[in-house]
């Protein structure tokens, strides 16, 4: 946790770091706000010990953190932590003050199920590390982040940890059908922050539109950004976060 005022809670996507959210930390914290980044279950500083992963467990997690804060708060989701997300806002509204949802994945992806298990069986076990080594740059489309090697590294050598590996696999059978049907529950203001090049939407622009259009809330489109446009592009993705944040107060 760092900073004072408002809390805003950060989460990263499967296969990512809290790390993630580096360079939009210290910028939230700047500008008067009270940040608190979690890993995923079996990511980065977690462990694995838990018998179910995903993004129903993530949003558990999610609630849980929400209440041990004890104070509502903005909650900023990337990839798979977006469609939690949704799911705690519309479970628990009194504890949730903004959604910002990044290249959000909040309900089924539209990839065929081939595609999907094709993916599952990249990211099995015993070769996953190595898969997802690969397979991370594709998902940075556009301009990598300054430490990008570094940050790869840093990512590759947490997946090495003994139980890690197994952990991430069992993660990427996240099901979000529930996401999917939480979002007419949703009241919560929303910004949606979209990569214009984001490798996991063949229609990105209509993918955050119709995000935006179901939750009553507004979509920006980062240019020259893939699926972690927080790192990617964190000037612009910063920028509007803090025009969001902005609202809430304006409006509280």
């Amino acid at each position: 946790m760092q900073g004072t005022g408002p809390v805003v809670v950060m989460v990263p996507g499967m296969g990512d770091l809290r790390s993630g959210y580096r360079f939009l930390t210290p910028v939230l914290v700047a500008a008067g706000y009270t940040v608190v980044t979690t890993d995923l279950r079996g990511h980065g500083d977690s462990d694995t010990s838990f018998t179910g992963y995903g993004t129903n467990n993530t949003a558990t997690d999610i609630e849980a953190l929400l209440r041990e804060l004890g104070t509502p708060a903005t909650i900023v989701g990337n990839s798979m932590a977006a469609g939690s997300a949704v799911i705690v806002a519309a479970q628990h509204p009194e504890l949730v003050t903004g959604l910002v949802l990044v290249g959000p994945f909040v309900r089924p992806p539209a990839s065929s199920a081939v595609g999907l298990l094709l993916f599952r069986v990249l990211m099995a076990r015993p070769w996953v590390t190595a898969a997802w080594n690969s397979y991370l740059p594709t998902l940075y489309a556009g301009t990598k982040p300054v430490d990008f090697a570094g940050y790869r590294a840093s990512v590759v050598a947490s997946l090495k940890r003994p139980g890690y590996a197994s952990a991430f696999s069992r993660t990427t059978h996240a099901d979000h059908t529930l996401a999917g049907q939480s979002l007419a529950a949703v009241q919560t203001p929303t910004l949606v922050v979209m990569g214009e090049k984001d490798p996991d939407f063949t229609d990105q622009q209509g993918e955050a539109d119709w995000i935006a259009n179901t939750l009553h809330g507004t979509a920006v489109m980062v240019p020259d950004a893939g699926h972690y446009p927080q790192s990617q592009q964190p000037e612009l993705t910063s920028t509007a976060i803090l025009g969001f944040l902005s609202s809430l107060k304006t409006n509280a």
